[in-house]
């Protein structure tokens, strides 16, 4: 009599949405807690035609979570880092990551009076957790790669293409949605940028990277 046996998922669409989201490096993280169900992953998005980009994310970005050796040897053996407790348990798992994510993940800059840190699919203004659309967290990133400046309305444009009143529209939604109108400023006919103090960081930096 079998003691374990691993089946997939009756029900594969919340599997593919969490592939999809580690892809397009909107999630923190993702956690294993057994090798056949990081095969499924990876087999599953071979078939969605994403493999390779959720590699580059699990190699970057994205951290990888396994319960224990066993579980994160399939990850290893294709380079991609793995975060692994002490001890092969749910809870261990859980503290690892809660340790863990906000060091590799998080991107922690020093904005108008405040502090802003960038996760995958929301943003922490001064502790309070802004939930934020895919949009949004674009428009956000985008003005983060390079903090205090200039990004025009052009280049705030979606892949797919719009228009710059639609960037405005969004600026408008991602400013309210972070509570503090400063932390993005609008540069008169050029476009926005974060309000970023390179003062406080250059006295911060071992609390935050960007």
């Amino acid at each position: 009599m079998p003691v374990y046996r691993w089946i997939g998922p009756a029900d594969p669409a919340p599997l593919r949405r969490v592939i999809d989201a580690v892809a397009t490096n909107e999630l923190d993280a993702v956690a294993f807690t057994s090798a056949p169900a990081v095969i499924s992953f990876l087999r599953t998005s071979q078939d969605l035609g994403l493999r390779e980009a959720v590699l580059e994310a699990l190699r970057g970005p994205v951290v990888a979570a396994g319960v224990g050796p066993v579980t994160s040897g399939p990850l290893l053996a294709l380079d991609i880092p793995v975060v692994q407790p002490a001890r092969a348990r749910l809870g261990a798992l859980v503290r690892e990551i809660v340790e863990q994510v906000p060091r590799r993940r998080g991107l922690l800059l020093p904005v108008a009076e405040g502090w802003l840190d960038i996760r995958g699919q929301a943003a922490v203004a001064d502790g309070r957790i802004v939930p934020l659309s895919r949009t949004a967290m674009a428009l956000l990133r985008r003005l983060a790669a390079r903090p205090g400046h200039v990004v025009t309305r052009r280049d705030l444009l979606p892949p797919g293409g719009g228009d710059e009143h639609a960037v405005e529209v969004a600026i408008g939604r991602l400013r309210a949605a972070l509570g503090d109108p400063r932390i993005i400023q609008t540069v008169a006919k050029r476009g926005y940028r974060l309000a970023f103090d390179p003062e406080r960081a250059a006295v911060d930096t071992a609390d935050w990277r960007y």
